[in-house]
């Protein structure tokens, strides 16, 4: 039986134009963006998780001057990316089973991770260490606590998942990253809660 966290990959490819269409462009994530990036060399790649189709956050860092390298599970998600962004590398993949043979001096999961279950969502944190070059940037949102909160999205469920902050924390530390920052419920973000940590 499918869950609703397995659906979500089917869910973005069939609605990726409609997301698209919604997406705000108006960068209320730039603060943190540019946080993140005082960590990451003028010179160095960022690895954009979950990268939608590319706009706002892809193109921020690509405007910037930085190489980016955008994944994605949705093909129509990607096929946007690439039309808007030709020069930079982008996947198809399942972030869960990310294997890239690449490291980068920046990574990103913004409002993608926690589209996973908490088991999966534990497992991504030998994939972001499998990508991280020394003294690399690691974002990422999160729920505030931990749980399942479901949402929808073209009248379709939309699922949400969190461990608690302490798992989060712990899976940090285990897998080499000390935590530089982290917020919760965010006003200026829209309620995000995210986190910002480095590699070790």
């Amino acid at each position: 039986m499918t869950s609703d966290a397995d659906r979500i990959i089917g869910l973005y490819e069939r609605h990726a134009h409609a997301w698209d269409n919604i997406r705000s462009r108006s960068l209320i994530e730039g603060p943190w963006l540019r946080r993140f990036l005082e960590w990451v060399p003028a010179s160095g790649a960022v690895l954009d998780i979950g990268c939608g189709s590319g706009e706002p956050i892809a193109g921020f860092f690509i405007r910037a001057g930085y190489r980016l390298h955008g994944v994605d599970s949705s093909p129509m998600m990607i096929g946007l990316c690439r039309e808007r962004f030709p020069d930079m590398s982008w996947s198809v993949a399942d972030m869960r089973t990310l294997a890239l043979d690449e490291t980068f001096a920046g990574i990103l999961a913004w409002d993608s991770f926690f589209h996973l279950t908490r088991e999966d969502q534990r497992g991504m944190f030998r994939i972001f260490r499998a990508h991280a070059s020394p003294g690399a940037a690691l974002m990422f949102t999160s729920g505030g606590s931990d749980g399942v909160a479901m949402g929808t999205f073209e009248g379709e469920p939309l699922y949400h998942a969190s461990l608690a902050p302490h798992d989060y924390r712990a899976l940090l530390d285990e897998n080499g990253f000390d935590v530089v920052d982290n917020i919760f419920d965010d006003p200026n973000t829209g309620g995000h809660s995210i986190w910002l940590a480095r590699s070790r």
